[in-house]
């Protein structure tokens, strides 16, 4: 079995994504319910990788999954190929300009996996707030950002992400394929899905083309149950809201402080309640 990454100081890996709904603000809240050794991490919804790039010192190995293929596809070169993903970022960096960014940004069918997993990097360090929407044909729809320098390559980040990537099975799958798998109580499954709105305002479901429901919601939790049941180590971030609260009713929930970052008003940036919920 491939043993845990060594973590030093100088080789601590963080997201190499902006995400808006990133956990890196909130992880000294979530310490208190984070094993301090884990066989086989999973994480369904991947996003920026916060979690897992704060846990992978204590993981053996991790499964790490997405819907969105072609966040997928950049945890694999970063993982696979990053010196030429480091490569391809320099250029996008020498030509970055409001123009350059809207024709990158119409680029449809690159030929190579590296060319889109650089183009997705390029257009979240240098789109608006970092947020990731698609439209309903799946294309990526953000305006450019009002940044003066952005990091469109850090190199040494990218570095150190790969290094902790190494242990890791990344694959575009549902939530629900979880199911499928032979999980030992050694384990730990962490689930971060699309958050359920808490307002008619508030409704975020542009990730993907294929958003994130209501009846989603209930077939997580269910699937939060079942593997709870079995004895597996479980958690999940989600709103401080009625549905969600109730459909984890049973569950420890601890309330958790976190700064609304997606608002077109700055002065409505404050911090808002979210739920942890975690199971025995």
């Amino acid at each position: 079995m491939t043993a845990a990454l060594s973590i030093t100081p100088s080789l601590q890996p963080r997201p190499f994504l902006k995400w808006a709904g990133g956990k890196g603000r909130l992880l000294s809240q979530y310490e208190p319910f984070l094993p301090m050794a884990i066989d086989t991490y999973y994480e369904p919804f991947l996003g920026g990788g916060a979690v897992f790039f704060y846990l992978v010192g204590r993981i053996r190995r991790a499964v790490l999954g997405d819907i969105n293929p072609e966040l997928v596809n950049v945890y694999c070169c970063v993982r696979d190929d990053v010196e030429a993903l480091i490569r391809h970022l320099r250029h996008h960096q020498r030509w970055h300009s409001p123009d350059y960014y809207y024709h990158v940004r119409q680029q449809r069918a690159l030929p190579t996996a590296i060319e889109r997993a650089a183009r997705l990097i390029y257009l979240n360090k240098t789109c608006y707030n970092g947020l990731y929407r698609e439209n309903s044909q799946g294309h990526f729809n953000v305006p450019v950002g009002n940044y003066k320098n952005p990091a469109i390559c850090d190199a040494s980040l990218l570095r150190t992400a790969s290094a902790a990537l190494q242990i890791a099975e990344i694959q575009t799958f549902s939530f629900d394929k979880l199911a499928e798998r032979s999980l030992s109580p050694r384990d730990f499954v962490y689930f971060d899905p699309p958050y359920h709105p808490i307002s008619s305002t508030s409704s975020f479901t542009g990730y993907s083309r294929h958003g994130f429901t209501g009846a989603d919601q209930e077939r997580l939790a269910q699937l939060f149950r079942t593997l709870a049941a079995q004895g597996q180590r479980v958690m999940l971030s989600n709103s401080d809201c009625e549905l969600i609260r109730e459909l984890y009713r049973g569950f420890t929930q601890h309330p958790i402080l976190a700064a609304r970052a997606i608002n077109s008003r700055a002065g409505r940036r404050g911090k808002i309640s979210e739920l942890l919920i975690t199971s025995p």
